[in-house]
């Protein structure tokens, strides 16, 4: 199985680049894991509904030219389903009997994402109500899938 992390922007900070590193270290033993970042646009702070629009666009096209027809695509989205982490397991674990060898987690940018990634979506998750950076996105993503294969391989952690 490979996993794949589609991000709208560049992860600067050191100390979540870490966080992550650790964590795609440990899922090695389970699956492949592949970060892929794509350029944000830029957003005027007084944006109009029109200019948010077209950034979304924009975002949605560089992140769809990496999303291929048979991955199975989770897009993170305020709007999503709230899941447990034993359910996500259990879809994860879902792809894998099924097939789907290719999984690809979509996290937006500081707007979210466009309404073509989310018709693209295989399913939308929420991680709760509140609003998150979409940097540190990245580092919860990457340890609840790691979470997720310790969950699948009835290993001791998610306690």
């Amino acid at each position: 199985m490979q996993i794949r992390i589609l991000s709208v922007g560049k992860l600067k900070e050191k100390y979540l680049k870490q966080g992550i590193q650790e964590y795609a270290k440990r899922l090695g033993a389970y699956t492949k894991l592949e970060m892929v970042e794509v350029k944000d646009e830029a957003t005027k702070e007084n944006a109009s509904d029109e200019e948010i629009r077209q950034v979304l666009e924009k975002e949605g096209q560089r992140l769809l030219a990496h999303i291929r027809l048979e991955d199975y695509v989770f897009v993170l989205a305020i709007k999503g389903d709230l899941v447990s982490s034993e359910e996500l397991a259990s879809e994860i674990e879902r792809c894998m009997t099924y097939g789907r060898s290719s999984l690809t987690f979509v996290i937006g940018g500081s707007l979210g994402t466009s309404q073509a990634i989310n018709q693209r979506a295989d399913r939308l998750l929420s991680f709760g109500k509140m609003t998150l950076p979409h940097q540190l996105m990245r580092l919860v993503l990457t340890e609840q899938i790691y979470r997720s294969f310790r969950i699948i391989h009835n290993e001791p952690y998610h306690k």
